[in-house]
């Protein structure tokens, strides 16, 4: 079994999204376990400030690219081992705002990144995402459901879209016999998370630092599990060191409402705000949370940091970056 930052080998890592608050993060900790790195962004959603810091490393090199564009194949040359495709617009501000590019990531853009995959005889991995088990029937959901999507919801351009990807990444492990993997994540969070992304955490963080009411959608029942990045990068690195072709769910094992979620971070910051509860969004699951027995027999992953001290860091990182407030519910 490869284990972060010791069987592992890889010299050069294609990242697409590098930029976004995952891509950059996923970035730095390639650099640090000696592989060379392309970060490959066109800026949509995500921010060159996530990776000014990376710049200067020997081994970086940030491309403006967008993957959904032919030419991207011949652009993107660095002759690569490992390919990490997470470029799309994954918060609920974006991909509402942005529909149709969001479609046009999970189709041609993984189709481009799977084409340089299989042109340098490199590793995928597709970051796929627990949202193509829409809103689930089975809890815990395990990787072997097909789910519960709305195909004509406003949710469903993100979901179909990764739906899409991982059938495009299958279909070429199938034809092709593209070394492919595919993982799906649970409600990452940490630090490089945008303020305005519309998701539960820096929505909520935001909201008690600037002692605005908490906006809980709906009557705050429904769940979530919290995954901290640091637990989120050692399981798609493990996953990408496997030869996995099988989707593999990772994501916290700590399932908590999203009220509970409201009430600990005020608790963290210290914070006079109140809970407000809101309208709750279409199509918003009722409960999420990983069957991750397979990356744990697979691969021996677990999340090692408790949701709770997750918090704790993801709140520090928001009062030293001062987030500006605005006004998006938390779903």
């Amino acid at each position: 079994m490869n284990s972060p930052g010791t069987d592992r080998r890889w010299r050069r890592a294609l990242v697409t999204g590098g930029a976004g608050f995952l891509g950059s993060h996923l970035c730095e900790r390639l650099l640090d376990e000696g592989t060379e790195v392309d970060c490959a962004d066109n800026l949509l959603s995500g921010s060159r400030s996530n990776v000014e810091h990376l710049e200067d490393r020997a081994g970086f090199r940030f491309i403006a690219c967008d993957l959904v564009r032919a030419h991207s194949v011949e652009v993107l040359d660095g002759r690569y081992d490992l390919v990490l495709h997470l470029a799309c617009p994954a918060s609920p501000a974006d991909y509402l705002a942005y529909p149709l590019e969001t479609l046009d990531a999970g189709s041609a853009g993984t189709r481009h990144a799977l084409q340089i995959a299989e042109r340098d005889g490199a590793r995928f991995l597709l970051t796929s995402t627990s949202e193509v088990y829409g809103d689930p029937l089975m809890h815990p959901q395990r990787e072997d459901y097909w789910g519960n999507v709305n195909p004509v919801g406003p949710r469903s351009v993100y979901d179909e879209s990764k739906r899409f990807s991982e059938a495009l990444s299958t279909a070429f492990a199938r034809r092709l016999g593209t070394n492919a993997g595919i993982v799906r994540l649970f409600n990452t969070y940490g630090p490089r998370m945008r303020a305005d992304d519309g998701r539960v955490v820096p929505t909520f963080i935001r909201q008690a630092l600037n002692g605005e009411p908490l906006t809980v959608a709906g009557d705050g029942t429904q769940t979530r599990s919290l995954c901290y990045v640091e637990d989120t990068l050692d399981g798609m690195l493990k996953v990408a060191a496997s030869r996995s072709v099988r989707p593999v769910n990772i994501g916290g094992g700590d399932e908590a409402t999203v009220l509970e979620i409201a009430r600990k971070v005020i608790e963290l910051t210290g914070s006079q705000s109140e809970t407000r509860f809101v309208e709750r969004p279409v199509d918003d699951p009722e409960r999420r949370r990983p069957d991750t027995t397979l990356a744990h027999e697979l691969l021996g992953w677990q999340p090692q940091v408790p949701w709770l001290e997750g918090l704790r860091r993801t709140i520090d990182y928001f009062r030293d970056t001062s987030p500006q407030p605005v006004s998006a519910p938390a779903v």
